[in-house]
C-alpha cells in the first residue's frame, strides 16, 4: 500500500521533495499558504550554483570584522536586537567557523553543491522546463587585482577539490562579454558549469506543475499546529485537518516555530535580502548574472528586468523591511552598469534559513517517528531543493544514499 506524506513548505525544497517521493510511488500532498515558490524560493539571485562548494563563514579576520561593524556594507548589515536574540547561534556559528572546523566542513558542504546541476537537469528535463536554464554561467566581476588574484587561487582549489570548473578573464576578454560595464570592472571569474535561471519563481511553479501532473496533491491552506497521531501525523489547518502517515518539515526561515512545537532545538537564525527590478537603457545590454565582489550584490538578467539582490541582512524574519541595503547596492551598481529606473513600487523582502554549521539537516527526526526534516540551506536552498529531494527519498525509503548522510543528522548539535 502506498504510503501518504505530507510535505510542509512548498519552496524549491519542499516541492523538489514532494516531487521525488511522487515519483517514489508514493501518496503526496504538499501543504502551503502559498502557491509554490513565492517566498524565499521567488526572490534569490536565479543561480544554480556548481561553484558554491564553501558556505559562508562568520567573519573572524579583524580587518573583515572591524568592515562590518559600522553596519553600511553591502554584503552583511545587522539589527542589532536581532543579533542578541540569536546570541546562542551566532556564538556557535562563530566557534564552527574556526579554521580548523570550517576545513572539515566545506569537504561535507560540497558534497552536495557538487550534484546540483545534474539533479536539477533531472527535474526540469522532465518538467519541460529547459526554457527557463541559461547553461552559460555568471561572471564574479573585480574591481582590485589583488583582491582577483586571491579569488582565482581560491578557484583553482575549487577546480581541483571539487570539479568546479572557470575561466580567468582580463579586463579585455570582460569587456568582450559585457561592453556595457564600466571602466571600475578590471576582470572577472568566469563560473563556467554553474547555471542560471531566468525566472526562479517559474522554475519551482514547473516542479509544482509536473508533481500535480503526475498525481500529487497541493493544499492551500495556513498550517497551525502539527501532532503525531498514532504512527502517523496529524496537520492542522485553517482548511481542516490533514492526516498521513508521514510529515516533512520543509518550512525554511519559519521553522523555528514548528521545532519549538515540537520540542527540538537547533542553532538556527535568519538572513533576510531584498531584490528590486530595473530596466536597461536602449543600447545597454547584460548577458550574463555579475558580482560585483568587492561591493557585494547580485546582478541578473531576467524576464522581469534586471535583477538586483542584496547581500545579507541578519534581521528576524518579520521585522519591519530597511531599505538602507538596497540603495547602497544601487548605488555601487549604477557604477558598474547604467541602470534604468524601478520597475516596481516597493522591494521584495525575503529570509533565509542558516544553521550554526552552515550545513542543512536533511533526514530523520531524532525524537519523533514517521517526521523528517530538510531545511536550513542558508543561501542555497534554491540551487539545493533537487538534491535535497532525491536525498530524502533515498533515506525514506531506505535506499543507498547518493552522499553520505552523516554530517546532515538532526541531532549533530
Amino acid at each position: 500500500m502506498s504510503r501518504h506524506t505530507l510535505v510542509l513548505g512548498a519552496g524549491m525544497v519542499g516541492v523538489s521533495i514532494a516531487w521525488h517521493l511522487q515519483a517514489r510511488g508514493r501518496e503526496v500532498t504538499l501543504v502551503d499558504r502559498r502557491e509554490p515558490g513565492r517566498e524565499t524560493s521567488y526572490g534569490n539571485a536565479g543561480l544554480i550554483q556548481r561553484e558554491a562548494v564553501k558556505p559562508h563563514p562568520f567573519p573572524r579576520d579583524l580587518a573583515d570584522i572591524w568592515r562590518v561593524l559600522p553596519n553600511r556594507s553591502i554584503d552583511i548589515r545587522y539589527r542589532t536586537g536581532a543579533m542578541f536574540a540569536a546570541a546562542n547561534p551566532l556564538w556557535q556559528y562563530w566557534r564552527y567557523s574556526a579554521p580548523k572546523t570550517f576545513a572539515r566542513i566545506v569537504p561535507e558542504y560540497a558534497s552536495l553543491i557538487e550534484h546540483c546541476t545534474a539533479e536539477h537537469e533531472r527535474m526540469f528535463t522532465t518538467a519541460n522546463a529547459e526554457h527557463l536554464i541559461r547553461r552559460d554561467g555568471w561572471l564574479q566581476v573585480f574591481r582590485s587585482s589583488d583582491v582577483f588574484d586571491d579569488e582565482l587561487a581560491n578557484a583553482a582549489d575549487f577546480r581541483d577539490r571539487f570539479g568546479v570548473t572557470f575561466e580567468r578573464l582580463d579586463a579585455k576578454q570582460l569587456h568582450a562579454m559585457e561592453p556595457s560595464l564600466s571602466a571600475h570592472a578590471i576582470g572577472a571569474i568566469h563560473w563556467t558549469n554553474a547555471w542560471s535561471v531566468t525566472d526562479p519563481g517559474a522554475l519551482v511553479q514547473a516542479y509544482a506543475e509536473d508533481f500535480v501532473a503526475r498525481g500529487g496533491r497541493i493544499e492551500r491552506a495556513e498550517a497551525r499546529t502539527a501532532e503525531a497521531d498514532g504512527q502517523g501525523w496529524r496537520l492542522s489547518t485553517d482548511h481542516g485537518e490533514l492526516k498521513g502517515d508521514e510529515l516533512v518539515l520543509a518550512t525554511g526561515p519559519w521553522s523555528p516555530h514548528w521545532l519549538e512545537q515540537l520540542g527540538y532545538r537547533v542553532p538556527m537564525f535568519v538572513m533576510r535580502g531584498y531584490h528590486m527590478h530595473y530596466d536597461a537603457p536602449a543600447g545597454e545590454t547584460l548577458n550574463h548574472g555579475v558580482m560585483d565582489f568587492e561591493k557585494g550584490y547580485l546582478l541578473t538578467p531576467k524576464r522581469a528586468g534586471l535583477r538586483l539582490t542584496t547581500g545579507a541582512e541578519l534581521n528576524t524574519i518579520d521585522a519591519p523591511p530597511r531599505f538602507g541595503q538596497l540603495a547602497a547596492a544601487e548605488a555601487a551598481a549604477r557604477e558598474m552598469f547604467e541602470l534604468g529606473g524601478r520597475k516596481e513600487a516597493e522591494p521584495w523582502k525575503g529570509a533565509r534559513p542558516c544553521l550554526a554549521d552552515m550545513k542543512p539537516i536533511i533526514g530523520p527526526a531524532h525524537r519523533h517517528k514517521n517526521l523528517w526534516f530538510a531545511f536550513g540551506h542558508g543561501h542555497q536552498g534554491f540551487t539545493l531543493g533537487p538534491t535535497t529531494g532525491r536525498l530524502l527519498g533515498e533515506l525514506m525509503d531506505g535506499d543507498s544514499t547518493l552522499v553520505d548522510m552523516t554530517p546532515f543528522r538532526s541531532d549533530r548539535f
